[in-house]
């Protein structure tokens, strides 16, 4: 892609200039100018915690209790999970100030042409999560107004496309809001969840299946951590060059771990009472009243804002790939198909549903993290910087980076467990899923062995 595809007027558009500045924002996948670089790295802090605290962390904690897993054990688990799904979202995340850049566009650096592939993964993955907090917003809100599941989800949904289709600042200020908000919601959830509910300390398994049943826990946490990875600069992006890597690093991981972890403990620390129905179970754990409706209401509030940023970040995808739509336009593509894939999960067997899609939708975001991970290290070692449009004029095949994206997958593939597929090797772990672990690895190894053989050629400026 050249640069005169980087700037066309389809991918550029209207920006906000400084904090509180609540301009829809039209500006597409096109470097941030530093005349609109704003705002300071403890913005990170809000705006990756208030999406992660929501009713999808605390049902994949349940996961835990139904793998038999007790609270120590499930405990230990999430968190080595979590903070290993989050450093790499915290590092990626540093990126935005240093190049007013997103994470998909981005990757066009090492991917070239072939970027489409992951930008189409990544489209797909945004409306996958569109689904998987849209779910318990709508069933939430149904319970609250007494609405058929469908017309709130609906709601749901038009709601956060509007969040998304305002844009980066607008979204920022939304999430420092929730962060407020959720927490002190989260607050009472925990002080009635750990003074009226008993919590299983012993594990139900033991021996091979223990072990395997913590790796997929374990896996399952770092599948929510790592999803953010290609997403990470497009909330960053707008931050001054000047920004603090170390402040931004910490508040990103900061946000994402404590917000995933808080969620996923209060999941496991109710086991199965709350099951399949997290939100009708919420409702019962806080008596109902109007306490129990203030839930509800807080917890469709949450999906509204968490997937604001879902859309945002498929409407960047979609442009990367080439799709000629403002990313306004491309938000609502992104809304409208996820409204398919929440009524298909309702339907029936959430459990395993929810698995399934949280774990298939993340398999690819390791691959590309060692991909993209290298070719930074390649063009940033020795204190080196540069600028996006430079070095997108640089002749570079894009067939390395996507062979070795194609292998991480590849080689991962033996090691996953769903109740679509399970690979061979994790049947024999007793269902240890180490695919995220294989994908990152392989693909950062192979991409490393491209780089060293394969040379940019020239550059090729206008």
């Amino acid at each position: 892609m050249d640069r005169t595809a980087l700037t066309a007027d389809v991918f550029g558009g209207r920006m906000p200039k400084r904090a509180g500045d609540l301009v829809v924002e039209s500006h597409g996948i096109t470097p941030i100018p530093d005349a609109n670089r704003f705002g300071r790295p403890i913005r990170l802090l809000t705006v990756f915690f208030a999406p992660n605290l929501t009713m999808t962390a605390v049902f994949s904690g349940t996961l835990g209790a139904g793998l038999g897993l007790g609270f120590g054990t499930g405990l230990v688990a999430l968190l080595v999970g979590t903070v290993l799904g989050a450093i790499p979202v915290a590092y990626l995340a540093t990126w935005g100030p240093l190049t007013g850049t997103a994470q998909l566009p981005l990757a066009r650096l090492p991917f070239r042409g072939t970027v489409v592939l992951p930008g189409l993964v990544q489209w797909l993955n945004s409306i996958a999560w569109d689904a998987l907090v849209g779910l318990f917003g709508g069933d939430a809100l149904a319970q609250l107004l007494g609405l058929p599941f469908w017309l709130a989800v609906a709601i749901v949904l038009l709601l956060q496309c509007a969040v998304g289709v305002l844009g980066y600042e607008v979204i920022h200020r939304v999430q420092a809001v929730m962060t407020v908000v959720i927490a002190v919601f989260f607050i009472v959830l925990s002080v009635k969840l750990l003074g009226g509910h008993t919590v299983a300390v012993a594990n139900t398994v033991s021996g091979g299946d223990l072990v395997g049943a913590f790796l997929l826990f374990s896996t399952i946490a770092l599948s929510l951590a790592i999803s953010w990875a290609s997403y990470a600069s497009d909330f960053s992006r707008y931050l001054p060059k000047s920004t603090s890597r170390p402040r931004a690093f910490v508040y990103t991981l900061l946000g994402v771990t404590l917000s995933f972890v808080w969620g996923e403990v209060l999941g496991l620390a109710a086991g199965q009472t709350l099951s399949d129905q997290t939100t009708a179970g919420i409702n019962t754990l806080l008596g109902g009243g109007v306490l129990g409706t203030v839930a509800l209401l807080v917890i469709a509030l949450t999906a509204v804002s968490s997937n604001a940023m879902n859309d945002y970040s498929g409407s960047l995808a979609l442009q990367t790939v080439g799709v000629r739509l403002r990313r306004p336009v491309s938000a609502v593509v992104v809304t409208v198909i996820a409204f398919a894939l929440i009524l298909w999960m309702h339907s029936g067997d959430l459990a395993s549903k929810f698995e399934d899609v949280l774990l298939v939708i993340g398999y690819w975001v390791p691959p590309f993290v060692g991909v993209v991970t290298i070719d930074w290290w390649f063009r940033t070692r020795r204190g080196r910087r540069f600028d996006v449009l430079a070095e997108v004029a640089v002749r570079q095949p894009g067939w390395p980076a996507l062979l070795a994206f194609l292998v991480g997958c590849g080689a991962a593939v033996p090691f996953m467990n769903t109740s679509l597929f399970t690979g061979p090797v994790a049947e024999a772990t007793h269902g240890a899923d180490l695919a995220y672990y294989v994908g990152l690895i392989v693909s950062g190894l192979v991409y490393t062995v491209f780089r060293l053989v394969v040379r940019p050629q020239r550059a090729d400026r206008d």
